[in-house]
């Protein structure tokens, strides 16, 4: 049983995910910092309130604080383009150039993406030409 749990422990899957865990963290901080000490003060200065959290109307004695779910928007917003621009791409263009070819490919008619080996569009059911294989 001991040996069992070590080799568990020293496992490559569990290391693999307590690592890409921390790198996710440390990314999640680095990407909140940049939002709330970086874009948050810019959106502030154009639109003229750097902190839109206290934005509020009542109706019927009920609080609305709809600056709140700015400031949420802006968090989701901001965080979906750092992902993109600074992974994403990256990613993408290293990819690119060390020649991984893709994965998937558009489908002739619908312009799904669909498997590059399909030979028939899953969403559509039109004929596709397979890539030749290297």
């Amino acid at each position: 049983m001991i040996k069992g749990f070590k080799d568990f422990i020293t496992g490559g899957n569990l290391l693999e995910t307590a690592v890409a865990l921390v790198m996710a963290l440390a990314t999640v901080e680095l990407v909140n910092s940049l939002i709330a000490n970086i874009i948050t003060p810019i959106i502030g200065a154009i639109v003229g309130e750097p902190d839109f959290s206290s934005l509020s109307f009542t109706i019927n004695g009920s609080v609305f604080t709809y600056g709140a779910f700015i400031n949420a928007l802006i968090t989701f917003v901001s965080i979906g383009a750092a992902v993109y621009f600074f992974i994403v791409v990256p990613y993408n263009r290293y990819r690119a150039m060390r020649g991984v070819s893709p994965e998937t490919k558009a489908c002739t008619e619908c312009l799904s993406d669909i498997p590059v080996g399909a030979k028939r569009c899953a969403h559509c059911g039109q004929p596709q030409t397979p890539a030749a294989t290297a």
